[in-house]
């Protein structure tokens, strides 16, 4: 039987411009990503031509550090940052 990871499992605390996107917490990591690329197809944000590439609305400006367009392994980064 495989081991689930804890640590990415652990609820963590949202912030504020993150949970404009995804909701409040505390949720665990795995379940702020399932809610962010919901949202980012729900609202059509994944670039047309280039699909690793997330087209950045306001909301998500925020939590992108400002840039309007990140690819999918930057974006997990930036994210990390609104988790404690």
């Amino acid at each position: 039987m495989a081991k689930s990871n804890s640590a990415f499992m652990k609820p963590m605390t949202i912030s504020p411009d993150l949970a404009a996107v995804v909701g409040k917490g505390p949720m665990p990591r795995s379940e702020v990503v399932k809610k962010l690329w919901v949202y980012i197809k729900k609202n059509g944000l994944q670039d047309k031509k280039n699909r690793r590439n997330i087209n950045a609305d306001e909301n998500l400006k925020k939590v992108f550090k400002g840039k309007a367009t990140v690819s999918m392994f930057e974006m997990t980064k930036l994210v990390s940052k609104h988790l404690s």
